[in-house]
């Protein structure tokens, strides 16, 4: 695998790094590619999520922690320079392959470094039983891209505080509560971190590959385009006139928002929206659209799903759908 390097060692925006991803993926032509980046704190959460219901922007704002929005799913994560995040492209198109190779990639280097790694969960790696790396995924045309968090140390005040209510009792009982289900890996080595992320690149790359300043440049113009953009930041709240939400197994939090119009004695479906945690492997747009102006009822819904929706959202499966939109 080749571990893509930058021309210079200047400090970067998280946002660079994700633009980075794609310019990778678009314009490099190699199987497999890795690179490892840090940042100032910051906060990014999933595409299918909104910037209001996940990060505590006043708590953010007061303590210059910046606030992203990645394209891949999963949940709101902190990350500061205190630990580390991985990158994974690769030419792989089923995206569900290319997360189970990155995730044991990364447990197996751990395991080297004589810890106790487990793949476990719908994205994690644990560590006795504790979570030291959660992960993300989201496909481009020929191209999966994988990422993820690697937890060496943290700012535990920050990450519960970025996302939960800043009153200072919650934040300090979340600090405890939050601590005893997370691991910190500077607990299990009795390495540095920049040990840590030779050793890595070490285990996982054969070669080198350095961007040019040109490359740079488009980069950072992806950057400013789209990761800095209100727009995609804190993209737009849909109206709804019926909202749930549930827990599934192995799927994630959603949160279901449709737009439902009268026809005559009869409910019709408009608009609709599916936010959460989940992750996306397929066309999600295209999915939600086949239930527009179908009747608000069982049947009717049933009739306009297609037969597979777990090739759209990971692990979803078709009753859970039906249950979730049916009166």
């Amino acid at each position: 695998m080749v571990y893509i390097s930058l021309p210079d060692e200047k400090e970067r925006l998280l946002a660079f790094y994700l633009a980075m991803e794609e310019y990778v993926a678009r314009h490099v032509d190699e199987e497999d590619c890795f690179f490892m980046w840090q940042t100032q704190p910051s906060v990014i959460f999933g595409r299918n999520q909104l910037i209001e219901n996940e990060v505590n922007q006043d708590y953010c704002r007061q303590h210059a922690i910046r606030m992203y929005r990645r394209k891949s799913g999963g949940g709101c994560v902190y990350s500061d320079m205190s630990n580390v995040m991985f990158s994974y492209v690769t030419k792989e198109e089923n995206v569900n392959f290319a997360f189970n190779r990155y995730v044991n990639m990364v447990a197996l280097v751990l395991c080297k470094l004589g810890v106790d790694a487990k793949v476990t969960g719908r994205n994690d790696i644990l560590i006795d039983g504790r979570k030291v790396s959660g992960c993300a995924f989201y496909h481009l045309p020929e191209r999966s891209i994988v990422h993820g968090t690697l937890l060496y140390d943290t700012n535990m005040r920050h990450m519960v505080g970025s996302i939960t209510p800043s009153d200072e009792k919650l934040v300090s009982k979340g600090v405890q509560s939050v601590r005893q289900h997370i691991a910190l890996l500077k607990d299990y080595v009795d390495i540095s971190l920049d040990e840590l992320k030779r050793f890595a690149r070490q285990q996982l790359c054969d070669r080198e590959l350095t961007l040019s300043p040109a490359d740079v440049e488009q980069i950072e113009q992806i950057m400013r385009d789209e990761y800095l953009s209100d727009s995609f930041i804190y993209g737009k709240n849909p109206r709804a006139s019926l909202t749930r939400r549930c827990r599934i197994e192995g799927v994630g939090e959603l949160e279901l928002r449709m737009a439902l119009k009268n026809k005559g004695r009869q409910k019709i479906i408009g608009e609709v929206n599916l936010l959460g945690d989940f992750f996306v492997v397929g066309d999600l747009s295209g999915l939600l659209a086949c239930l527009h102006g179908v009747a608000w009822e069982r049947e009717a819904i049933a009739k306009a799903l297609p037969v597979r929706v777990d090739n759209v959202v990971r692990h979803l499966q078709r009753d859970d759908l039906i249950k979730l939109l049916t009166p």
